[in-house]
Formats: structure tokens, C-alpha cells, sequence
């Protein structure tokens, strides 16, 4: 019987093992990074680095969480097509919205882990954002649970190592997306919840009414603060450390920005009352 072929966003590579017995072939699995290029209505606008699964949901969410588009509707992927190169996904939006993105002048050639590579200007990079108002009350546990439950979802992750997980928590349940990039994970989970919207998914009604937060397997940077801010998310736990500036946006957009939430402790640096 033939090897089983790795899942979708998964690579079987040769590797030498050396430890203290020795050393030896093995057959590794490794997360697969590609380009992968944006396009609105014909014109390239990102080339990012990310993991080739999940792409519908990663289309919708970028265009979201950068406010290309405001809602679902205003956005129709139209064509994925994939080369030796990478992989081009063409999407369709209303006139206005070209226009404004034309107007930004913003074209965007992202590394895996930077979300900001590209950007023309300082006033680019620090984009304002509308704040965030929920009056939303998390116990301090369902965070640490949360994560623990994400840590369960992270397929990809479990068989190569070195993939991050963004997930949405609501009612003790949670929804999640991977991705060798930690920007991409949390695209690709908006257009998750935005495609269940557009199907009446109560999840997704959950984070329209902001009843739901976040948690990120890595540290809080600022893009990671304005993607979720972009689109209602209140609270935003993450494993590891915040920057300076996500907590200054954080605070700025009425965000909860909470670090280093592993085992039974965090620290809460914005908007401590929403935590119980």
C-alpha cells in the first residue's frame, strides 16, 4: 500500500536525523509556504506568503480585515488559479471600493510574518480605526480554556510543527484557522465567520453582536490588534507578548488586549473591565 499522501497545506520532505544513536533517513512533514497574489477586478493588489488551504477564507478575510470591503456581499472570489509560481486569487468588488483602493496607493508585498511589508508611508502604517464598543463580560478562565481548546484544533501544527492558529471562542465552543503566518491565520478565520454569516451561522451572529474573542498562537503585534478591531472583535488573547504599539491601538480602539495567557495566568493590558 502507498504511503498516505500529507493533507491539504502539508509537505512529506527528506531529512538526516542525528541524535545520540545515530543518524538516519527520515520522511518529514513540513507546512507548505507559497505565494499567494490578490486580485480586485482584474488589477494585482498583495502577494503574501502563506499556507495554500483554507484560500476562500483567506481571500474574504483579507479583503475584510484591510476594509477592502465592509460586508460579505460587497465580495465575489471569482477565480483561483494555481502555477508553478503560486497561486492568484481574483475576486470581484463594487466600483466605489476600487476606487478607494486604487486611491490608497497600497500594494502590499507581505513576508509570512510581517503584515505591514510594502506599506508606502508612516501615515499608511498607523491606519485609524473606528473604536470598538461591546460591553461583553469574559470570565478569566473561558480565556485559559480557549486556549487549551485551540491548541485541539491545530491539525496542521500537530504533524509539522511551527504553524500558527488564530481562533474565535464563543460559548464555551471555538472556531479555528492555521497558517504559516500569523496575519494569515486571522484572515483567513474572519472570512471563516463572515462565510458562515452569509449562511446564517450562529457563529457568526455571535461575533456580529461582539460576543465572542480572540486567541493567537503568537505574540499580539499591531496588525494582528487592527485586523481584529477592523471588524468588531473586543477581546484579544494572546500566548505570547504584545508590542507597544498594539497596546497603545488597543487602548485607542477599546480593545482588550490580553499576553502571555498560558496555563492559569495573563496579563491585561487595555480595557482590564471586561475581564472577570
Amino acid at each position: 500500500m502507498p504511503p498516505a499522501q500529507p493533507p491539504a497545506g502539508l509537505h512529506e520532505a527528506r531529512a538526516l536525523h542525528i541524535d545520540g544513536a545515530g543518524r538516519h533517513a527520515i520522511a518529514d512533514r513540513v507546512v507548505e509556504e507559497t505565494p499567494v497574489a490578490l486580485l480586485y477586478n482584474g488589477h494585482p493588489f498583495a502577494v503574501m506568503m502563506a499556507t495554500p488551504c483554507d484560500l476562500e477564507d483567506f481571500a474574504l478575510g483579507f479583503a475584510l480585515s484591510e476594509g477592502i470591503v465592509e460586508q460579505p456581499r460587497e465580495f465575489q472570489l471569482v477565480d483561483c488559479t494555481r502555477t508553478g509560481h503560486g497561486i492568484s486569487l481574483q475576486a470581484l468588488i463594487p466600483h466605489a471600493r476600487f476606487e478607494a483602493l486604487e486611491a490608497r496607493k497600497r500594494n502590499l508585498a507581505g513576508r509570512s510574518g510581517c503584515g505591514l511589508c510594502g506599506t508606502e508611508s508612516l501615515q499608511d502604517a498607523v491606519r485609524p480605526l473606528s473604536r470598538v464598543d461591546s460591553r461583553m463580560q469574559l470570565e478569566a478562565q473561558a480565556v485559559i480554556d480557549a486556549l487549551h481548546a485551540l491548541a485541539q484544533r491545530q491539525p496542521l501544527n500537530a504533524q509539522s510543527g511551527g504553524v500558527h492558529a488564530a481562533g474565535y471562542a464563543w460559548n464555551g465552543d471555538i472556531l479555528a484557522r492555521e497558517d504559516v503566518g500569523r496575519h494569515n491565520a486571522l484572515d483567513k478565520l474572519v472570512g471563516a465567520l463572515a462565510g458562515n454569516a452569509a449562511n446564517g451561522s450562529g457563529a457568526t451572529d455571535a461575533w456580529r453582536e461582539r460576543r465572542g474573542f480572540l486567541v493567537i498562537t503568537s505574540r499580539a503585534s499591531y496588525e494582528i490588534v487592527h485586523k481584529a478591531a477592523s471588524v468588531g472583535i473586543a477581546v484579544v488573547a494572546a500566548i505570547s507578548a504584545p508590542t507597544s504599539l498594539a497596546i497603545r491601538l488597543a487602548d485607542d480602539a477599546g480593545v482588550t488586549l490580553i499576553g502571555f495567557a498560558r496555563d492559569a495566568g495573563m496579563n491585561v493590558y487595555t480595557h482590564a473591565q471586561r475581564l472577570r
